[in-house]
């Protein structure tokens, strides 16, 4: 399996532009965090952070996602380390996440979404200026992006021993190296 056909599935089984640009905001988070941590490993992080809500608009629920979307993975060659990476990063599927690959899959699903949220409130709508202060004033309004389970960043974090506020700031950078793909390179 290689990003290619990654990137294929995504395209068949994904119409929804807001959640391939999700999908592609885990990828560089995963590649950011890969080509520090396991180099060897980049491509297959970033092949987890891209396929980890493939199945979300065919399974909808947490009872099916992403556990019902494991046998089309499978069946298409994706490697058990990426599959156990993607059951892990949702914790009611109770799969443990082992590796670093799932424990930065984990990591880096939730608190891309908040980041964001954050950019696309601010008059730029542009994540260069985006700061962490900017989203840590953000993280205690609760009804700021409240679907966001700041509990389950925390906890991430945690698992991934990484200070959270570095954890955005590594995010954020991450995020900029795709900004326009992903819509938020701003109004200019």
């Amino acid at each position: 399996m290689n990003r290619e056909e990654a990137l294929s599935i995504v395209k068949e089984y994904v119409k929804n532009q807001k959640l391939i640009n999700h999908m592609l905001s885990v990828e560089a988070a995963m590649k950011w965090y890969a080509e520090r941590m396991a180099p060897n490993e980049v491509e297959n992080w970033q092949i987890a952070g891209l396929l980890h809500d493939f199945d979300w608009e065919i399974h909808p629920s947490a009872e099916s996602h992403p556990k019902d979307g494991i046998p089309i993975l499978k069946q298409r060659g994706v490697p058990d380390e990426i599959i156990d990476a993607i059951l892990g990063h949702a914790t009611h599927t109770g799969v443990p996440r082992n590796s670093l690959m799932a424990k930065s899959l984990f990591a880096c699903d939730e608190i891309t979404g908040l980041v964001t949220a954050c950019t696309l409130v601010r008059p730029s709508k542009s994540i260069y200026d985006l700061k962490v202060s900017s989203v840590k004033k953000k993280w205690k309004n609760k009804n700021f992006a409240a679907g966001a389970n700041r509990e389950e960043m925390v906890q991430a974090a945690q698992e991934f021993e990484i200070d959270l506020w570095e954890h955005v700031g590594n995010i954020i950078a991450s995020m900029k190296s795709i900004a326009p793909e992903i819509g938020l390179d701003g109004d200019n």
